[in-house]
């Protein structure tokens, strides 16, 4: 048995490598909107995409629980083979809104067993510091998903299918790595047959409610807010026509900042506890909902980024706590599907979130559209406090 640190570095990189497919639309929207003659609002959509198949994808790998009946380093080889496939095609030439809505679909399907997949397999590594080991599995996730917009930021020097095309090459890599080096771990329990009754008893255990539903709040801000920094950061320029910068550097900044607060996040649960950490996080980021009004009317583009910066990592250093929870909540033979189910729900939940902000972005000025988001970490603290917390 290779050293567990080994492990979890190789984990993290294939983690890292086949998530960077997530935003890969994202990054070069403006490009896709001009040589496919989509509509404006074509963000939202293609973002609610990808999280859509991920929703379908996390509720037929749950329903048939592939996680925990089959080696999971193998269901995430075989996933991340699908989704980069479906990622490359997205470059071809007679591609339409319909086209691409579909392929984003069906990636955003095969990366259900990449992310909740990549946390089990760490899981079955860690017992004790699993927290830790998900704040760099989160972490990775993270830097995953921004490295898009870096790449966009370079791709000045070359055209943006490139961005399609290295997305790919690294989710193969990540499957690649995942799948030869990484055997299954020594707290791995498989069940022999599909139990379809886990989808619906999982939530009678009070403990791994809490955690869901504190998830579920943090998904209601998370993938909102990094779908919309670009957005956020192009409006506060044509507020300030004075000041310029690079808006994919900087929305890979903010994002990839996030990949720091959850290895930090980790350790501070080695000695704070997991819940401190998850419920800290979650009423900083709901701060930040709440002050957004103000930050476009912030002259200095220092305080403006710093602020930017301070949400980019607050939004996500409780994501890996309530995983945490979640994990540690449920009984062995069924975690790989506990955590899967919980990620199909928080998934809708940032669709719905995602909809709803472009929606009201159509309907109300940009100032005040992403308070919207504080409703999510608000029911998240109520519902997971336990009794002798206040909120």
């Amino acid at each position: 048995m290779k050293n567990y640190k080994n492990i979890l570095i190789i984990i993290v990189f294939s983690q890292f490598c086949c998530t960077s497919l997530w935003f890969a639309s994202n990054a070069v929207i403006s490009q896709l909107i001009n040589t496919f003659n989509l509509q404006d609002n074509a963000l939202g959509h293609l973002t609610s995409a990808v999280n859509f198949g991920f929703i379908i994808g996390t509720l037929i790998y749950a329903i048939f629980n592939l996680a925990d009946r089959f080696p999971p380093s193998r269901v995430f080889f075989i996933s991340a083979i699908f989704a980069a496939l479906f990622n490359l095609v997205c470059v071809l030439k007679f591609n339409t809104i319909f086209t691409l809505l579909m392929y984003r679909f069906l990636t955003g399907f095969f990366l259900a067993g990449i992310y909740p997949v990549g946390m089990k397999i760490a899981s079955d590594y860690s017992k004790a510091g699993l927290g830790k080991a998900l704040g760099f599995l989160v972490g990775a996730l993270v830097l995953g998903t921004a490295s898009p917009h870096i790449l966009k930021e370079m791709s000045n020097s070359f055209s943006w299918e490139i961005v399609f095309v290295i997305t790919t090459i690294l989710a193969l890599l990540g499957g690649v790595l995942m799948f030869t080096l990484v055997p299954n771990g020594p707290y791995m329990k498989t069940i022999d047959k599909p139990d379809f009754k886990v989808f619906f008893t999982v939530f009678k255990n009070t403990k791994l409610k809490k955690a869901a539903f504190g998830y579920f709040g943090h998904m209601w801000e998370l993938y909102t807010f990094w779908a919309f920094v670009p957005v956020i950061l192009a409006f506060y320029k044509t507020v300030h026509k004075h000041i310029n910068f690079s808006v994919p550097l900087y929305a890979f900044i903010i994002i990839a900042l996030g990949s720091l607060s959850c290895v930090l996040g980790g350790y501070i649960s080695q000695v704070k506890g997991v819940q401190y950490v998850a419920r800290f996080a979650l009423k900083a980021s709901f701060v930040c909902c709440i002050l957004s009004p103000f930050i476009f009317l912030i002259p200095s583009v220092y305080v403006f980024m710093f602020f930017m910066c301070l949400w980019g990592m607050f939004v996500i250093a409780d994501s890996p706590m309530f995983s945490t929870l979640v994990a540690q909540s449920a009984t062995l033979s069924n975690k790989g599907t506990a955590i899967t189910i919980v990620n199909c729900l928080g998934f809708a939940i940032s669709i719905l979130s995602i909809q709803t902000v472009t929606f009201f972005k159509s309907c109300i000025s940009i100032n005040y559209v992403f308070v919207i988001l504080a409703v999510g970490p608000l029911v998240g603290l109520v519902f997971s406090k336990s009794k002798k917390e206040s909120v």
